[in-house]
C-alpha cells in the first residue's frame, strides 16, 4: 500500500527561516516545496495541489496579505500566516482575509508543528479546491468558488468565519444543527471558546444578510440550535 505524504508549502524570503522549517517538516514526514517571494509562491499554488501552506507577512514582490487574498479566490488551503508582527490589527487582518491560523516569529517548531496538525485535521474530510456548486435559499446566493454571498443580487462582505459558518448552513439546508456540531465543523475541534460564539456570529450574519433586505433565512430551534429553511 502506498502512502501518500501531505505536501506543505513554506512562502518564505528569509532563506535560513524557510531552510530550518522545511528539514523539520520533512523529517515529520511531509513533502515541503520552498518560494522565495510571494509571486513565485502564488505561481506555485497555482499549479500544484498543496495540502497546507505556511506564508510569511512581510514577503518581497506580493506581501503575504495579498498572496492570501488571491490563493483564496481558488482554494480553500489551510493557510499559517508566519509574521514577526505581533500587532491585533494584522492578525484580525489576516484572519479575516482567510488565514486559518498564525504564528509570531520567533517561534518553537514544536508549536509550529502542532499547529500544523491541527490544521490538517480540519482540513480532513473537506475538498481543497471548492465545490463550484452555488448554494442558494430564496433570494440569498452563495458561490464557493467567488467565496462570495449576495441578497437580492447585492454583495453582502462577509468575514472568512461568517462566510464558513453560513456555508455549513446552506450545504446542510433544511437540517437542524446543534451549537456543538456546528462549532466541530466550523471551528474545529480544539476550539476553546463556549458555544456562545455560535450565537455570536449567528447574530453577526443575521444583521448582515436578513435585516438590511427585510428577509429571514435562519432560524432558531430552541434548545437545540439553528436551521435554513427552503421557503415553504
Amino acid at each position: 500500500m502506498i502512502i501518500q505524504m501531505e505536501r506543505i508549502l513554506i512562502i518564505e524570503d528569509e532563506e535560513k527561516i524557510a531552510r530550518f522549517v522545511e528539514l523539520e517538516l520533512i523529517y515529520e514526514g511531509y513533502q515541503v516545496e520552498k518560494a522565495y517571494n510571494g509571486r513565485d509562491g502564488l505561481e506555485l499554488c497555482k499549479a500544484q495541489p498543496f495540502d497546507l501552506i505556511l506564508l510569511d507577512i512581510m514577503l518581497p514582490g506580493l506581501n503575504g496579505i495579498e498572496v492570501l487574498r488571491r490563493i483564496r479566490q481558488f482554494s480553500d488551503v489551510p493557510i499559517i500566516l508566519l509574521t514577526a508582527r505581533d500587532a491585533v490589527v494584522d492578525k484580525v487582518t489576516g484572519l479575516d482575509g482567510g488565514a486559518d491560523d498564525y504564528i509570531t516569529k520567533p517561534f518553537a517548531i514544536e508549536e509550529l508543528l502542532a499547529r500544523i496538525r491541527v490544521a490538517l485535521r480540519k482540513k480532513a474530510g473537506r475538498n481543497t479546491y471548492l465545490d463550484p456548486k452555488e448554494l442558494t435559499v430564496g433570494e440569498l446566493k452563495l458561490d464557493p468558488m467567488k467565496r462570495e454571498v449576495h441578497v437580492k443580487g447585492k454583495l453582502v462582505n462577509l468575514t472568512k468565519r461568517e462566510f464558513d459558518l453560513l456555508e455549513y448552513l446552506l450545504k446542510n439546508k433544511n437540517i437542524v444543527l446543534s451549537r456543538d456540531t456546528i462549532l466541530q465543523n466550523v471551528w474545529g475541534y480544539d476550539f476553546s471558546g463556549g458555544s456562545n460564539a455560535v450565537d455570536v456570529y449567528i447574530r453577526y450574519l443575521r444583521s448582515k444578510i436578513e435585516e438590511p433586505f427585510g428577509e429571514k433565512f435562519i432560524y432558531t430551534v430552541h434548545g437545540v440550535g439553528y436551521v435554513i429553511k427552503d421557503e415553504e
